[in-house]
């Protein structure tokens, strides 16, 4: 009797890592936050990933890191586009990188009827102010591979972009994303543009649309601003804010019947990986996350995203600050606050930054200093 009970315990012990179970059990897709491909080719074998993502600081990081690689790959682009300056020759080299982390997903992709095995690339940031350069770049991106996915922000101009894009049949992954008024207005564009595709008559298929809520940033935003006006909060309802915000969308998002998912990003604690899980929606950690996760063996619930944020850290978040309740209310902000709301003002300046360190980067390679 013993060896019998030992024998069942030992075959109902799964030993796999924790983010390939969940995405097993449940119908939440885990995505690799970075187009790395190395990190790719891991996250995928062995965490259960079918997505990726690439912006300007990830794919700086990746050229950066890779030297052996991209150094001489991108003097060899040089020579080929001899009138190319620093900023095209770094855009071909994020292109490159792209499209081949595309192709590490394309058998998640044709698995998935093109649901997943989505790699994101994200629009110049520079043209965040020019709703046709952002589509125009948009169209261009998406014919680079079948299952490359579209990231323009959400911000006025962005989000009406945003729809000519997807009416245009470009698969469309929002980003510079925060807030729940944010999300919500980016589902109700592609659904607009969805109707204007079926009543034109145009093709309809899976293009996989995502929403990004970047909801460490919503955390960091919220951090910087009770540090700011000196307001005592615990400390650890801090770390709910983003998670309540994106729970308040997924609702939202699945009471409209929008035809896009929510996607969270920007990773600050496993929580913005546990309490989604059950969700159909994608998680998309850093690699480096999602290691940890695993390695910890970070427990899941199957039904995590149907668990209320205790309603006293909800109520003290809405009385230290009222950007808390622009970041999680579905009337929190008009579109015309979106682009001055805290986080997207320094998030679009990071994402300027790394243009312009990408833009250095290259020219030390081009142009080397004596």
């Amino acid at each position: 009797m013993t060896s019998t009970i030992e024998t069942h315990r030992t075959a109902a012990v799964d030993d796999r890592p924790v983010t390939l179970q969940a995405t097993e059990q449940t119908p939440t897709a885990l995505w690799n936050d970075s187009a790395d491909p190395h990190e790719l080719a891991t996250a995928i074998a062995e965490y259960g990933a079918v997505g990726a993502t690439c912006n300007p600081v990830i794919a700086y990081t990746c050229i950066q890191q890779d030297p052996e690689v991209w150094v001489p790959r991108i003097r060899q682009l040089a020579e080929e586009h001899p009138t190319a300056g620093e900023s095209a020759l770094g855009w071909m080299a994020v292109e490159e990188l792209s499209v081949n982390a595309a192709a590490q997903l394309l058998p998640a992709f044709q698995a998935s009827g093109g649901r997943n095995g989505r790699l994101s690339m994200q629009t110049d940031p520079r043209l965040h102010r020019d709703r046709d350069a952002l589509v125009e770049q948009a169209v261009r991106f998406s014919g680079l591979a079948p299952n490359v996915i579209v990231k323009i922000p959400a911000t006025k101009v962005g989000i009406a972009a945003i729809e000519e894009a997807a009416y245009r049949g470009v698969s469309i992954n929002a980003t510079v994303s925060f807030t729940v008024a944010q999300v919500v207005a980016v589902g109700a564009a592609i659904e607009r543009a969805l109707d204007r595709r079926a009543a034109d008559g145009l093709p309809e298929q899976e293009f996989g649309h995502v929403v990004t809520l970047m909801a460490g940033r919503l955390d960091d935003w919220l951090k910087a601003v009770v540090a700011r006006d000196h307001v005592l909060i615990d400390p650890g309802y801090l770390e709910w804010a983003g998670v309540a915000a994106v729970k308040n969308a997924y609702r939202v998002f699945q009471e409209r019947g929008f035809r896009s998912r929510v996607l969270v990003a920007a990773f600050r604690n496993a929580l913005q990986w546990s309490e989604f899980q059950g969700g159909d929606l994608v998680v998309s950690p850093p690699f480096q996350w999602t290691k940890d996760i695993n390695d910890n063996a970070f427990p899941f619930r199957p039904d995590a995203i149907d668990d209320e944020v205790p309603a006293h850290v909800i109520d003290a978040l809405r009385r230290a600050t009222p950007e808390f309740a622009r970041g999680h209310d579905v009337d929190g902000m008009t579109i015309d606050e979106f682009d001055r709301f805290g986080a997207t003002v320094k998030t679009l300046r990071q994402f300027l930054d790394a243009d312009a360190k990408l833009d250095a980067l290259v020219r030390d390679i081009i142009v080397p200093a004596e």
